[in-house]
């Protein structure tokens, strides 16, 4: 009997750490995703107008985007970057994705005009109405120009330089960019950590004023907590890996020491 008591007890015990052990791991991946797991490779801001181009003819255009890619909500023309360039866009607390999939604004982008929307994804932002007669936006009082804030996850491969915007006459959209641009957590964390700089203590971060955020609303390079957080952080995860080992190391312990000592438990029993 009392070797039934032990060996239940120490089922209970080993349910219990590895329940725990569980939990612990699940808090630690909720933590995980950041910009919703995508690497930010680039920030910044510009002039967006908005084109559907839908081989119709009717609205100037003369037949599929450059990508090859048939008309799309989400597919966005650029004067510089690469074809399949992935990102999304911000405007007045509203997001939106988009990939590059032609070439353009043309002539506008020489006046900082840098990223043509598809008329949909404009019309989502701005809260108009996409008028398929017209392939225009409805609504929105004769807006075709919007501020936006833009992000970068992905390049695309190929011709077109990977760093902020320049006009379709530079022909940049022709070359491949070797040299893209340093990803701006990267940039931010090497000019702002307190150890480094010789600025602040170590141990605090860095507090995001109204002046590090663009007119839409999205924090820029500044947002970033410094190098000394996250290895705070790297070490809290490192600390309970650490506990955890040692928690199962000891459940192994005690339950060789209960299977090795079950003779001897039914011995003292038996007398």
């Amino acid at each position: 009997m009392s070797e039934r008591l032990g060996m239940r007890s120490f089922s209970l015990f080993t349910a219990a750490v590895l329940g725990a052990l569980t939990i612990g791991a699940g808090t630690t991946a909720a933590h995980a995703d950041t910009d919703e797991g995508r690497q930010v490779l680039l920030k910044g801001s510009t002039t967006a107008s908005y084109f559907w181009d839908d081989s119709s003819g009717r609205a100037g255009d003369t037949g599929l985007p450059a990508s090859g890619k048939p008309m799309q909500k989400g597919l966005a023309a650029s004067p510089s970057w690469p074809l399949m360039t992935e990102g999304y866009v911000m405007y007045k607390g509203k997001k939106a994705p988009f990939f590059v999939g032609d070439r353009g604004p043309g002539v506008p982008s020489s006046s900082g005009v840098m990223l043509d929307l598809d008329a949909k994804t404009f019309a989502q932002l701005t809260g108009g109405r996409f008028n398929s007669s017209t392939l225009g936006v409805d609504g929105v009082g004769g807006q075709g120009h919007i501020k936006v804030s833009y992000v970068i996850t992905k390049w695309g491969n190929g011709a077109g330089k990977k760093n902020h915007p320049v006009a379709f006459s530079t022909g940049a959209w022709r070359r491949v960019d070797h040299n893209p641009a340093k990803p701006p957590v990267l940039a931010e964390d090497k000019s702002t950590t307190p150890e480094e700089s010789g600025a602040g203590s170590a141990g605090k971060g860095t507090s995001v004023s109204s002046r590090d955020k663009d007119d839409a609303g999205v924090v820029n390079a500044s947002e970033t907590t410094t190098r000394t957080e996250a290895r705070d952080a790297a070490s809290g995860d490192e600390g309970l890996s650490t506990s955890a080992s040692l928690a199962l190391v000891g459940v192994a312990a005690v339950g060789g020491g209960l299977y090795l000592g079950r003779d001897r438990l039914r011995k003292l029993v038996q007398r």
